[in-house]
């Protein structure tokens, strides 16, 4: 019992002895003074001054390189000097002074180009591009953009040849009896005329005609741009593929023949392939039978 008694009796001493000594934090450490030589070492001591120098910077950056604000910054700023321009901002009329004032500036064109395209100026749009194509011929997306306007002018006025053949169609009704033109009501009815009629065709066909031939109009300069393109890129399959499209809409069946022919052979499995064999095969056949009956009229 003695023993016992004592070596519990020394075990609260050992206990109160360590709880001494871990009763406060260790004391720090001194930092080697080398340490205060490194950089990371000197920026803990300037930590303060060191960020608020470097949110000032990025800040700055944000402003002046327009981060964030869908702006391209410095960048934008240096090409705009270099080149003349700065950008859609500008006034139509000072950018058409620029093309005045420097011809044969590609980039003024380009940008007066852009401006008429955002007015919806199509048809002055399309020469401005025009200009530019000139003075940077192998601009293959500038002559996309202008086949796809004059593509858009096609497409406006065969809006307005469409409109003015259901308005005639509209006034000028077909008769609900319409007797043989052998028959002697036939014959009388031949000999009257329509007051109303001719005035709708005197009206309407001047329209009409001129809306016909702006839309093969249009249709043609597409078709023109788009053999510089394919000449530009022959071994593309999308340029072939749309150079054929645009010469089957303007009705030149040997270029487009052939640009289908060159498409299916540089992708024969695209997805396109099967609407391309069959638009060939009916040019095909559309040719043979016009030799055909070209040989027989003769």
């Amino acid at each position: 019992m003695a023993r016992g008694t004592q070596h519990r009796k020394r075990r609260p001493q050992t206990n109160a002895g360590v709880a001494a000594r871990t009763a406060g934090p260790p004391p720090k450490p001194k930092r080697p003074a080398y340490e205060e030589q490194l950089f990371f070492g000197r920026l803990r001591n300037h930590a303060k001054p060191v960020f608020v120098a470097l949110a000032a910077v990025f800040v700055l950056s944000f402003v002046f390189l327009g981060v964030g604000s869908g702006s391209t910054g410095i960048s934008q700023i240096v090409s705009n000097f270099f080149s003349g321009t700065s950008g859609s901002s500008k006034s139509l009329g000072s950018l058409q002074k620029q093309t005045v004032e420097h011809p044969k500036s590609a980039a003024a064109w380009l940008a007066y180009a852009n401006k008429l395209q955002q007015q919806s100026k199509w048809d002055d749009a399309a020469a401005a591009l025009t200009t530019y194509a000139t003075l940077r011929p192998k601009d293959t997306d500038q002559l996309s953009t202008l086949a796809s306007l004059y593509l858009r002018r096609a497409q406006d006025w065969n809006t307005v040849y469409q409109t003015q053949q259901a308005y005639t169609q509209t006034l000028t009704p077909g008769s609900l009896i319409v007797p043989k033109s052998t028959s002697p009501l036939g014959k009388a009815l031949a000999t009257v005329t329509n007051p109303l009629a001719n005035a709708v065709s005197a009206q309407t066909s001047t329209t009409t005609s001129n809306a016909y031939q702006q839309v093969l109009s249009y249709l043609s300069q597409r078709l023109t741009v788009y053999k510089k393109i394919g000449a530009l890129e022959p071994k593309d399959a999308t340029t072939q593929l749309e150079l054929a499209q645009a010469a089957q809409d303007a009705s030149d069946s040997a270029t487009a023949i052939a640009a289908y022919r060159a498409f299916l052979k540089l992708a024969p499995s695209d997805s396109s392939a099967p609407t391309a064999r069959a638009a060939l095969k009916a040019l095909l056949a559309q040719n043979k039978a016009s030799s055909a009956s070209t040989s027989t009229g003769k």
